[in-house]
């Protein structure tokens, strides 16, 4: 039976690269039969990494039939994953996150789950001598997400390792990681398509904070204004983009990637307490600017307080 390799709902560029980053490993290296995987339609800047490096775009998962095995990659949360996830046979975990309940398998499984920025970091590290052998596609879609999840290095989440795998990859392949990374990131930056439920979920997590449930989204963009200009509408969407997803709040975090700050919208009083008691801010108004901020694993999600 074939092994599908996912990540998480909502997949940005290194839940659409790290699966084909590892099926190729499985197939190519290990000899298992594995096909990537996506629980969703990808970012624009995950969009503009398959079609920059000719890589073929993966089937989404609509249906996970039982006893299917599977390497889950850049998630170990249950929240995250299809519903029926743990009727599957889970045979890897592959992850940078923290360590989150609810996940159960059939036996003993390799976990490897290393406190660095990028998913695709710990692959290559896993992969070793073994890259020699990877296609250039294969490369790209590496380097494309330790990139993004790093923004290019300006993310607190940076390690030594992430940099040099980085830069290790762009001199195999010959790219200006400065000249790529702008590409990426205005990529990601056009999300003039989308609508504002669409952008609210766009790079989302689920988190429960002593017992309520937020959904803390993040839009990392070179432009924040047009964002910004749409701010009403956003958080006019976010009451029911909530009720649907079974959250009491939509965070909304636009991060300026050049200027290395976040904007969080602030539609009541309740996300007003949340961001003075969990980032000392003062809030006027329906903004509130965060200098400095701009990991939601490091930055955010661990400074929350209701």
């Amino acid at each position: 039976m074939t092994t599908l390799v996912f990540g998480h709902k909502a997949p940005d560029t290194d839940s659409t690269g790290s699966p084909i980053v590892w099926a190729w490993y499985l197939n190519e290296i290990k000899g298992v039969d594995a096909k990537p995987m996506l629980l969703g339609e990808p970012n624009t800047e995950a969009l503009f990494v398959l079609d920059h490096w000719a890589l073929d775009k993966p089937e989404i998962l609509t249906d996970l039939a039982a006893d299917t095995p599977v390497v889950i990659v850049d998630t170990n949360n249950p929240a995250e994953l299809p519903g029926n996830i743990n009727d599957a046979d889970i045979t890897g975990i592959i992850d940078h996150h923290r360590l989150v309940a609810g996940l159960e398998t059939r036996g003993p499984i390799e976990i490897n789950i290393q406190p660095l920025a990028c998913t695709a970091t710990i692959m290559y590290k896993m992969i070793g001598k073994d890259w020699a052998q990877a296609p250039r596609g294969v490369k790209g879609a590496a380097l494309s997400c330790i990139l993004s999840d790093t923004l290019a290095f300006r993310s607190p989440t940076t390690t030594q390792e992430d940099r040099a795998i980085a830069e290790a990859l762009a001199q195999d392949l010959g790219v200006d990681i400065d000249s790529y990374a702008d590409e990426m990131f205005a990529a990601k930056s056009d999300v003039s398509a989308f609508s504002e439920a669409e952008l609210l979920r766009m790079d989302s997590k689920e988190f429960d904070l002593d017992g309520t449930a937020l959904r803390v989204s993040v839009l990392e963009t070179t432009s924040p204004q047009p964002l910004l200009e749409r701010k009403d509408a956003l958080m006019q969407a976010m009451p029911k983009v909530a009720e649907e997803d079974g959250a009491a709040e939509v965070l909304l975090f636009v991060v300026d990637i050049l200027k290395e700050e976040a904007t969080l919208l602030v539609p009541n009083d309740t996300v007003r307490r949340i961001a003075e008691r969990s980032f000392e801010a003062r809030v006027e108004g329906d903004t509130v600017v965060l200098p400095g901020i701009m990991s939601r694993k490091k930055q955010i999600i661990p400074n929350l307080k209701l």
